[in-house]
């Protein structure tokens, strides 16, 4: 009768053990599952731009990007501010900053002047933005050929610049400088002729720059981030 009653003891307790694996990892699995549907922090994915819009002379340089941004988690992302830079560059290829925020690409007389301002993408969502940047001071002449361009982003919940979109910039397709308009982006060659058009006006706007040294007093952004990226602040 005593090893009936110990056997059945036993039966229990194993039983009761194996209850409480599976409660907790059935508790486990509800918790884990509510933090990657509701609370984890995603990051922001953007993509390689088809087209550009550039204006280049001896006072102005601008760039303006269409820029799709992804938010791969479920909680927003806060971006605070964007700037463009040219990694494989010397230092004096200064970042260009984001001055505004227009409604379209191709650039226009009707638009509505928009500056920055700080902007959400809610968690599991995409978003389509124009951002244009602008070279902080006056002197900024790309050559005819391509760059290798980096967006960074600064983000609420992180410090510093964080790196969003590297990507491959053919300033070559840049064959009339002087006037606001989109440009192809995508790796196709160019011909001999539109070659030499964005060579020579490039060229023309050296010479008119001559041996100009860009101003010494200028603001700059306060850029060291959590990987060692530079940059310039405002």
């Amino acid at each position: 009768m005593v090893p009936l009653t110990a056997a059945a003891a036993q039966n229990a307790s194993s039983s009761l053990t194996g209850a409480s694996v599976v409660s907790a990892c059935a508790l486990l699995f509800t918790v884990a599952s509510f933090w990657w549907l509701n609370a984890r922090q995603g990051r922001l994915k953007a993509w390689e731009p088809h087209s550009f819009a550039a204006i280049v002379h001896s006072s102005m340089a601008r760039l303006r990007l269409p820029l799709v941004l992804h938010n791969t988690g479920p909680k927003p992302i806060v971006v605070q501010d964007l700037i463009l830079t040219f990694p494989d560059e010397p230092a004096s290829h200064l970042p260009l900053l984001w001055v505004s925020s227009p409604s379209r690409l191709q650039p226009g007389p009707d638009e509505e002047a928009k500056l920055p301002a700080g902007f959400v993408v809610a968690g599991r969502e995409a978003r389509q933005l124009f951002i244009e940047f602008e070279a902080p001071f006056s002197g900024f002449l790309p050559e005819a050929r391509d760059y290798r361009v980096q967006v960074q982003a600064r983000v609420g919940h992180r410090k510093g610049w964080r790196p969003l979109l590297t990507f491959t910039l053919r300033a070559a397709s840049i064959v009339d400088p002087d006037r606001y308009t989109v440009y192809n982006n995508a790796p196709i060659e160019l011909t001999k002729e539109d070659r030499k058009r964005a060579d020579a006006a490039l060229l023309e706007l050296l010479d008119e720059q001559g041996d100009a040294s860009p101003p010494s007093g200028r603001n700059q952004r306060d850029s060291s981030d959590d990987d060692g990226t530079t940059g310039t602040s405002r």
